[in-house]
């Protein structure tokens, strides 16, 4: 797999799932399950930063090794 950008701190909710290459309602999906990354409210944005979208990328490799 292509290794994900950081040349930017955060990204949007869109900008995330493009990079993770999921659809923006099954974000929504794991949002409701308590799956999704962290999101952090910046004002009247979404945003997801790198650190959060790395802990929930471990997260996940962790539960499909199990």
């Amino acid at each position: 797999m292509d290794s994900i950008p950081t040349s930017h701190k955060a990204s949007t909710i869109d900008e995330f799932c493009a990079e993770h290459r999921i659809s923006k309602p099954f974000f929504y999906v794991l949002k409701k399950k308590g799956l999704a990354p962290r999101i952090t409210k910046l004002g009247s944005k979404q945003i997801i930063t790198i650190e959060d979208a790395a802990r929930w990328r471990e997260a996940v490799s962790a539960a499909s090794a199990a």
